[in-house]
């Protein structure tokens, strides 16, 4: 394994440390490597838990959202053994019960036309049961914030959305040329009940049947409900403004996955490679169509990813306009980030693959600020 030149390594342990200079960052780890593991660099800072045990290269971490790429795989690996259909109404899925009214503009219920492909592009419309304000209220994550744990069901969860949130859109018609994109943790929340109920299992031993198993991730599990198949080190602690945060309930609820470094890279290169689908044409069909999300215009929409981010079907395309960058163009990068501050993505230009965290509820907008940067140092030559 063969070593960044000394400027480059000098220059991310320099980013580093800005980054954990920051007020609320009491934690982080950066990580790259490159296809054939030729390459390797990891960065860690602060501490894990009480105890003060450093964050090392095997610490691993909450990946939030970045688990939308995992469980848009597993509905691939599913369509692939004709389990589920892309094109098929939610309805056919799921019960009445969580389906009834979930999307009505003017009264009129427009669910039946949600699809699977709906739901892993961001297209449905269906208001986002954790971030968007109802009515004179607050938000569930400002709440959750606030109370600091909380359970809920599939059924909960619908209700919030049908009773006390508005759509934002009508499911779009995916042959138009630009579709209406918007972020929401509804559409994947509805993807977890769908392949929990196509299976007749839970999600962490689906998880183990066709992604933990067979690509050997052997430091991924989901806290509460399955453990890591190998010894792994204390997590880091989740935070929140800084403060830790203790949520095993919501953590349940949510399926939440804790993973590290190595294993997520190890699953996004078997994701690029094609080793995780039995078809050669499964993953072109989650990088065929990239729809760009808009402008936030919403309290809401300020903390979702947004413009300039396109999506496929369960995948982000990330890369900084030139205006933004007119000295040097960022070189595109696909993958995807979540709202605690982590982000993993390949960027093939260069030949990487980028990770990292810092579990900090309140640094969703940290990945779209330190990954342009870090590319910035992989692309620069060794004399600047």
């Amino acid at each position: 394994m063969s070593a960044l030149p000394d400027k480059k390594t000098a220059q991310l342990n320099e980013l580093l440390e800005k980054l954990i200079s920051r007020r609320l960052i009491k934690q982080a780890i950066i990580a790259l490597e490159n296809t054939d593991r030729s390459v390797r660099w990891i960065g860690t800072a602060g501490t894990t838990d009480q105890d003060n045990r450093p964050v090392g290269a095997d610490t691993p971490f909450f990946i939030a959202s970045i688990d939308k790429l995992y469980n848009a795989s597993i509905v691939m690996i599913l369509n692939e053994n004709e389990q589920l259909d892309l094109d098929e109404s939610i309805l056919k899925y799921l019960p009445e019960k969580i389906t009834q009214r979930l999307h009505t503009v003017n009264g009129v219920d427009l669910t039946e036309q949600i699809t699977l492909r709906h739901l892993l592009s961001h297209t449905s419309g269906l208001a986002d049961w954790l971030e968007d304000y109802p009515k004179g209220g607050q938000s569930l994550i400002n709440r959750l914030l606030e109370k600091n744990d909380m359970a809920f069901t599939m059924e909960d969860l619908a209700a919030v959305v049908r009773d006390q949130l508005k759509p934002h859109f009508p499911p779009q018609d995916l042959s138009s040329k630009r579709p209406m994109a918007r972020y929401s943790d509804t559409n994947f929340m509805l993807i977890i009940a769908i392949i929990e109920s196509v299976t007749g299992k839970p999600l962490h031993e689906i998880y183990e049947e066709l992604l933990l198993k067979p690509l050997g991730l052997r430091h991924t599990y989901f806290p509460g409900l399955s453990e890591p198949m190998d010894p792994t080190p204390a997590a880091m602690i989740l935070r929140a403004n800084g403060r830790p945060m203790q949520i095993p309930r919501l953590m349940r609820s949510i399926r939440g996955i804790y993973s590290t470094v190595g294993d997520s890279i190890e699953f996004l290169r078997r994701f690029i490679c094609n080793d995780i689908f039995r078809s050669p044409d499964t993953l072109g069909k989650m990088l065929k169509n990239w729809n760009r999300f808009g402008i936030p215009l919403d309290r809401a929409a300020l903390r979702a990813p947004g413009w300039p981010i396109e999506y496929g079907l369960g995948i982000m395309r990330f890369r900084l306009p030139r205006l933004i960058t007119p000295f040097q163009a960022m070189p595109p990068v696909i993958g995807h980030t979540g709202s605690t501050g982590c982000w993993l993505f390949w960027c093939a230009d260069l030949d990487m693959f980028l990770t990292g965290s810092v579990d900090e509820a309140a640094a969703g907008a940290v990945p779209y600020r330190i990954v342009p940067k870090i590319l910035k140092i992989l692309g620069s030559s060794n004399q600047e």
